[in-house]
């Protein structure tokens, strides 16, 4: 089982890694509140903000093709809302504030989650009156999204094992079919964590 592929340099040993969790969820969220309120034409603020998150991705010492992967899978979601806004006069302008702000905020999260353990992160929210479902809800999510990937790839694994057609409209429907079973599975594993929960006295 793969446990670091979202926070995977989040125990390093670095300036940025020994700042407290508190200092840094602070500026995290007050750097992504500030670039959403920034009208998009403030190009010499963007343009800091990128210069000081290569700073802080040099100084962290998280490798740019880490980085980039993350960002290519949240970046079609960004794009998907983005070119909603295409269809409007000038829309353009709108798509750019969107992409920019958005891959800047997206860059700021996951500099955050690899230079804090999220252990510390869900320490930081009990503090700060967090309501405990929420944080508990996230517990549980970071805990059992590892358990899920890790299932998915031995479905896969053992679909491509019996599957002997390598058109590569086969490999989407056996693609589905995993990803199908996969939910069936998760939802009863859902259901019967609940239930043990319940058993041992959660509310």
């Amino acid at each position: 089982m793969r446990h670091d592929f979202l926070d995977r340099y989040s125990r390093q040993d670095s300036p940025l890694h020994r700042v407290s969790a508190e200092a840094k969820l602070a500026c995290a969220f007050g750097i992504v509140a500030l670039t959403v309120a920034v009208p998009v034409t403030a190009v010499p603020y963007f343009a800091g903000l990128a210069c000081a998150l290569v700073a802080v991705t040099l100084v962290a010492r998280i490798p740019f093709g880490y980085l980039g992967r993350r960002l290519l899978w949240m970046e079609p979601f960004v794009l998907g809302v983005g070119v909603l806004t295409l269809l409007q006069p000038e829309g353009w302008k709108v798509f750019l504030g969107i992409v920019v702000k958005s891959t800047l905020s997206l860059v700021t999260m996951v500099l955050l989650a690899n230079t804090t353990p999220f252990a510390e992160i869900l320490r930081v929210l009990r503090r700060v009156r967090v309501p405990g479902l929420l944080v508990t809800t996230l517990a549980l999510m970071y805990r059992y999204l590892f358990v899920l990937v890790d299932e998915g790839e031995r479905m896969h694994r053992a679909r491509a094992a019996r599957t002997f057609d390598q058109r590569r409209w086969h490999g989407w429907t056996t693609l589905a079919t995993v990803v199908g079973q996969l939910f069936v599975r998760s939802t009863e594993r859902a259901e019967r964590i609940y239930a043990a929960m319940l058993a041992r006295g959660w509310k």
